[in-house]
């Protein structure tokens, strides 16, 4: 077996060179943004870089905010003639989703106001903005049928506005997904009503 000598030659170390680091551009310009701020003041929370079309959204709120004030009108009108002994709990519902959307039209006419539009509350124009519709019924059970009707309209509708303000607008997008939990909610008592009028109603064996 041969030794190794001294004078061998040795294999030679490779040295690893660090990467120098690459200075990274700040996030924002603060004296720019400032100078931008100061230009628009008048513009209110409304910046340079709002990113969406402004005029498609005062047309979607607007729409939204119709909608809203035909489902009140259409609840209130419910809960003043909803008759139905066996059914008391019903006239109360209708109320409270009647405030609940009373809530949602000053939400959104609020949000209109805040991005610089103008909250369409004009009687003469809200048929035509609307997506919900002011109902006919006459009986309990066709009532609950009308509202439940509506409300899955709407829930459908609120998905794809939440969907088109996206990241875009955060602040519009979590107010809508606010209201669309409570649409949602409502939805879920209307059908838990009227399943439990059929049962009721249903024929004795």
């Amino acid at each position: 077996m041969q030794k190794q000598t001294r004078n061998q030659p040795q294999p030679a170390e490779t040295s690893v060179k660090a990467t120098p680091l690459v200075p990274q551009a700040p996030l924002y310009d603060v004296e720019q943004i400032r100078r931008d701020a100061n230009e628009s003041i008048d513009k209110g929370p409304v910046t340079p870089d709002y990113p969406l079309d402004l005029h498609q959204a005062y047309k979607l709120l607007n729409q939204a905010l119709a909608s809203e004030i035909l489902c009140v009108l259409r609840y209130r009108h419910h809960q003043i003639v909803a008759k139905g002994i066996d059914f008391p709990q019903v006239a109360d519902e209708f109320e409270e989703h009647a405030e609940d959307e009373q809530r949602h039209m000053m939400m959104i006419a609020t949000r209109i106001d805040q991005l610089g539009g103008d909250p369409d509350l004009n009687p003469a124009t809200i048929a035509e903005r609307t997506a919900t519709k002011y109902g006919k019924s006459c009986s309990l059970a066709d009532m609950i049928k009308e509202d439940l009707v509506e409300e899955r309209v709407v829930i459908e509708i609120y998905r794809r506005i939440i969907e088109w303000f996206g990241t875009g607008d955060p602040t519009t997008r979590r107010l809508f997904e606010s209201i669309l939990k409570d649409e949602e909610d409502h939805a879920n008592d209307l059908a838990n009503l009227l399943s439990s009028m059929s049962v009721k109603c249903a024929p004795q064996s």
